[in-house]
């Protein structure tokens, strides 16, 4: 007897359906087809014993699955319960006439119960997308599957439950979630404030023309001088995320099974790899193609400490993800795109012993530390800044720094600026995502701040993209200032933060 059923497969942040063809026959042996991986060719053994140990068997004769499209690699174990039920179902086990309306998916355990899997979010978007009536899944993702409104997610714990809910003896009720009402809720609770930043008033500015236009920033300076409290405090002065963007974060996170809230990332994603991480696990890739890092920090930061520990090559691979906030990884016979829209927070020291003044290194030695940070690489950076180490006077200070929900509303402020303006652009949030065509439209000088940044241009010999860049945080500045204008003063400041640009930086 032949049965027809459904998963699907996840490829990049999106899923493709799987037609699952089951035939029993006379003869004997378990034929699987279709370019499965390992995990899915052992299914045959969890599958068996699940059986058994609820009462069922496999069927003593010649099964024959193929999963469609053939050309299609299929990876992981989740087509387990599609696979059972299509089994228990062709060998009439089990009636399941309205099997094929469904998607159904789920990694079996030895003894029925079904485990988590991924890519439940890009799943139920391609099945509402199709047609499906419904999405059948571990019960540890119906949550995630059920922010997509239009079709009925079933969250199941048993194999046997699936069975009885086609065989009419068990009625599954549909997870209902309000996916905006949802969002709502979640409140702003960062642990992390500004607050508990003493002094460095220069260094927080920074961070807030930084997080008001989406614009990169390195900060360099000595070991303990605040630079990785100030990068971890950044996410805190982040406007909130849309609804769009949770979503956007949800399916990235999604396919590699880190769903837990919930079922929605609500809060923006602070991503800090270690720095002996490969190319690969940065940007993404293997052999099934994963979302790396950049990918997973996709709006929200990555915090790159220690910069020049890095390997270049790990650093260089990061350029084009920078200039088109996606990656793109080709393999011989398919190509997948993932989102990259993040903001790069790094950290330095000025000299291998970690100082402004270069102590026990020499200029030859400073020289090569920082030459492991390519010239391209940096003029992708929009703000450099130097941070000094906070005076004692400052340090005991009782009072508490300004807090991250006041920074907040500034941020917040500017970026609904940039987006009335940037509205009817579809690809163009905020001012660190301009292209040269809006930098000719939107940022027109004023002849003073004009003849400053062309001084500056000749003095600091600056890069055409150092140019482009100062007119971006120049835009910033100035619309957290409420100025329609560029004015100098804005020029000036946008100027100041270009610190590796500048001959003798290291004081």
């Amino acid at each position: 007897m032949l049965i027809q059923l459904h998963g699907s497969a996840v490829f990049g942040v999106d899923a493709h359906l799987i037609t699952l063809e089951v035939n029993i026959d006379k003869g004997i042996g378990y034929h699987l087809v279709g370019l499965p991986d390992n995990a899915i060719k052992e299914s045959n053994f969890r599958i068996a014993a699940a059986l058994q140990n609820i009462g069922y068997k496999l069927p003593g004769k010649k099964i024959t699955i193929n999963m469609a499209p053939a050309d299609m690699r299929k990876e992981g174990s989740a087509y387990d319960l599609p696979i059972a039920l299509g089994i228990l179902t062709a060998s009439k086990q089990i009636q399941a006439a309205s099997i094929s309306d469904y998607i159904i998916m789920g990694e079996i355990a030895l003894d029925g119960s079904l485990r988590p899997i991924k890519g439940a979010l890009p799943i139920a978007i391609q099945a509402l997308k199709d047609g499906f009536k419904g999405f059948i899944l571990p019960k540890e993702n119906a949550e995630e599957a059920a922010i997509v409104k239009g079709i009925e997610v079933y969250g199941v714990s048993h194999l046997t439950e699936v069975m009885d809910f086609f065989e009419g003896k068990q009625t599954l009720i549909p997870l209902q979630l309000d996916a905006r009402s949802l969002f709502k809720q979640q409140q702003h609770n960062a642990s992390l404030d500004f607050s508990d930043v003493k002094g460095q008033e220069t260094i927080k500015r920074c961070m807030e023309i930084a997080a008001a236009g989406g614009h990169n920033v390195i900060l360099i300076g000595p070991p303990g001088a605040g630079k990785t409290m100030l990068a971890k405090r950044l996410p805190s002065i982040l406007p909130p995320m849309s609804l769009g963007e949770a979503l956007e974060t949800t399916k990235i996170h999604s396919v590699l099974g880190r769903v837990k809230e919930k079922g929605l990332v609500h809060q923006r994603p602070f991503r800090s790899p270690h720095h002996t991480i490969s190319d690969v696990a940065l940007v993404g890739g293997g052999t099934y193609p994963q979302p790396g890092e950049i990918s997973l920090a996709h709006n929200g930061v990555l915090f790159l400490d220690e910069l020049p520990e890095f390997k270049r090559s790990v650093l260089e691979v990061m350029r084009q993800p920078l200039e088109d906030r996606e990656v793109t990884i080709a393999r011989a016979k398919f190509t997948v795109t993932y989102p990259s829209s993040f903001m790069l927070v790094a950290s330095m020291n000025p000299s291998p012993s970690g100082y402004f003044h270069t102590g026990t290194s020499t200029p030859i030695e400073t020289q090569r530390y920082l030459a492991k940070i390519s010239g391209p690489l940096l003029d992708r950076i929009d703000l450099h800044i130097e941070v000094e180490p906070v005076p004692f006077e400052e340090l005991a200070k009782k009072e508490l720094g300004e807090s991250s929900a006041t920074i907040r509303e500034r941020v917040t402020a500017a970026r609904a600026i940039q987006q009335k303006r940037f509205a009817e652009m579809t690809n163009i949030h905020y001012n660190a995502q301009m292209s040269p065509k809006q930098l000719r439209q939107y940022c027109k000088l004023e002849p003073t701040a004009l003849s400053l940044l062309k001084t500056a241009m000749k003095k600091l010999a600056l890069s055409a993209r150092a140019y482009d860049r100062i007119l971006k945080v120049g835009r910033t500045i100035a619309d957290l200032a409420y100025s329609e204008n560029i004015l100098s003063e804005h020029i000036a400041e946008a100027i100041q933060y270009r610190s590796l640009d500048r001959e003798g930086w290291m004081g």
